[in-house]
C-alpha cells in the first residue's frame, strides 16, 4: 500500500479535476436540456401531446443526472476542504457519508475523474470499507444519491408537471383552457349594479360633506393625502434571497419574502406607542393613528 501522504496528495489532484469536470458536464447538459425544452414546446403547440409525454422523460432523466452531479460535486468539495481529517487509517465519522457516496455512485456515472477518486479512496481505507460502501450494508450512502440513481419511470404527475412548466415558460396554451361563455341575461335597471350604487353613494357622501365645511377641512384633507409614512416602517432586511431553481422534487419553488415574516419586537413596541410621532420625508411630523381617525371622522360629518 502506498504511504498515506502520497495517496492524499494524489486525491487532492483528482478531487480538483473531478470538480472541474462535473461543472463542465452540468453546463453541457443544461444547454442540451434547453434545446429539448424548446422542442417539447413546439410539440405541445402543434398538438402532439403523446409524443411530448414520451420525449419529456429524456429531459427528466437528464435533470436527475444533473442533480446527482451537483451532489457529487459538493461531496468532492467537502473532501477537498477536509483532507486534514483523512490522515488517519480509518474514515472520520464526518466524512463517511461523502466517501461512501462517492464510492457507490462513481461507477454509475460517466465522469472518469470520479473513477480515479474512487480507486484512491478504496486504496486508502481498504477493501472491507469499500465493500460496505458498494453494498451499502451500513446504510451510510446518502439517500439523495440512492434516489437519483433509481432506474424507474417518472410518475404521470411529474411528466404533466414538466409539460405544464415548459408550456408556461414558452407561452404555449397547454392544457387548453375553455373559452368563457358569455351569458346575455336581461337585468332590471334598478338591480343592474346594486353594490356599485351603494359604493357610489358611500363615496359621494363624504365628498359632499367636505365641500360644505369650508376651506379648513379641504386643506387639512389635502395635507393628509400628501403625507407619506416614513420609510423605516415595517420589517426590513438587508438580505435579498433569489428564488431557488426548480428541480425534479419541486417544480414550483417559493421563497418567503419580508411580508411573510413577523415584525420584530422593537417594531411592535414602536407601533404600540400611541403618542409616538416620527418625521417623514413629506409633511413634517406625521400624526398618529388616533388623530388621523378623528380628522377623517370630522371630514365625514
Amino acid at each position: 500500500m502506498a504511504p498515506s501522504s502520497t495517496i492524499i496528495a494524489k486525491l487532492k489532484v483528482q478531487l480538483k479535476l473531478s470538480i472541474a469536470r462535473l461543472r463542465m458536464v452540468q453546463q453541457k447538459d443544461e444547454a442540451i436540456s434547453k434545446q429539448q425544452r424548446r422542442a417539447m414546446a413546439g410539440l405541445l403547440e402543434s398538438g402532439k401531446i403523446e409524443s411530448a409525454k414520451i420525449r419529456v422523460e429524456n429531459i427528466i432523466r437528464s435533470d436527475i443526472t444533473t442533480e446527482l452531479h451537483e451532489i457529487l460535486e459538493l461531496y468532492c468539495e467537502l473532501l477537498l476542504a477536509r483532507t486534514g481529517l483523512m490522515e488517519g487509517p480509518t474514515c472520520d465519522a464526518g466524512l463517511e457519508e461523502a466517501v461512501q457516496s462517492l464510492i457507490y455512485a462513481a461507477p454509475r456515472t460517466d465522469v472518469k475523474e470520479l473513477q480515479s477518486v474512487r480507486a484512491l479512496l478504496c486504496d486508502k481505507y481498504g477493501k472491507e470499507f469499500a465493500l460496505q460502501a458498494i453494498e451499502n450494508s451500513d446504510e451510510k450512502v446518502s439517500t439523495k444519491v440512492l434516489k437519483k440513481l433509481e432506474v424507474t419511470p417518472p410518475s404521470t404527475e411529474l411528466v404533466n408537471g414538466y409539460l405544464e412548466e415548459i408550456a408556461r415558460t414558452y407561452g404555449v396554451d397547454w392544457p387548453k383552457r375553455p373559452e368563457p361563455e358569455f351569458v346575455d341575461d336581461e337585468v332590471d335597471e334598478d338591480d343592474e349594479n346594486p353594490s356599485g350604487g351603494q359604493a357610489q353613494k358611500v363615496l359621494e357622501e363624504p365628498i359632499m360633506a367636505a365641500a360644505g365645511k369650508g376651506g379648513r377641512e379641504a386643506s387639512e384633507r389635502e395635507a393628509l393625502s400628501k403625507a407619506t409614512p416614513p420609510r423605516n416602517l415595517g420589517p426590513s432586511s438587508p438580505l435579498r434571497v433569489n428564488p431557488p431553481s426548480p428541480s425534479t422534487d419541486n417544480l414550483h419553488p417559493r421563497v418567503k419574502g419580508t411580508l411573510d415574516l413577523k415584525p420584530a419586537s422593537k417594531m411592535k413596541e414602536t407601533g404600540a406607542n400611541p403618542g409616538l410621532q416620527s418625521k417623514g420625508p413629506v409633511g413634517g411630523i406625521i400624526p398618529d393613528v388616533d388623530e388621523l381617525a378623528k380628522r377623517f371622522a370630522a371630514l365625514k360629518k
